[in-house]
């Protein structure tokens, strides 16, 4: 149960790192890592997918040194579902806050 929370705030890390900069997975996992969640790429790259797949993030590929590497922006649809994310999670930091 407490994954499937964490799986939502993860998501709306992403969208808010990718509509700063384009971020690719290892920086994700190393980012992440820093506010203590440990994903693997076996984890991330499938949340990374379905983000794309929904619409919320772009992948672009640049040659790095030798190594193709994606980097993901948050789209427009992607903008508008952390503004709603954001949004709600106030609201419910306020709530629970006020306790």
């Amino acid at each position: 149960m407490i994954r499937g929370f964490f799986l939502g705030f993860i998501k709306i890390h992403i969208l808010h790192h990718a509509a700063r900069e384009p971020v690719y997975g290892l920086w994700l996992i190393e980012e992440l890592g820093r506010h203590g969640y440990a994903l693997s790429p076996g984890t991330l790259y499938p949340i990374l997918h379905s983000l794309e797949e929904a619409g919320y993030v772009a992948a672009e590929r640049a040659n790095v040194k030798g190594k193709v590497r994606k980097y993901y922006k948050t789209t427009a649809s992607g903008r508008r579902a952390l503004t709603v994310s954001t949004k709600r999670a106030q609201e419910l930091l306020n709530e629970i806050l006020e306790e």
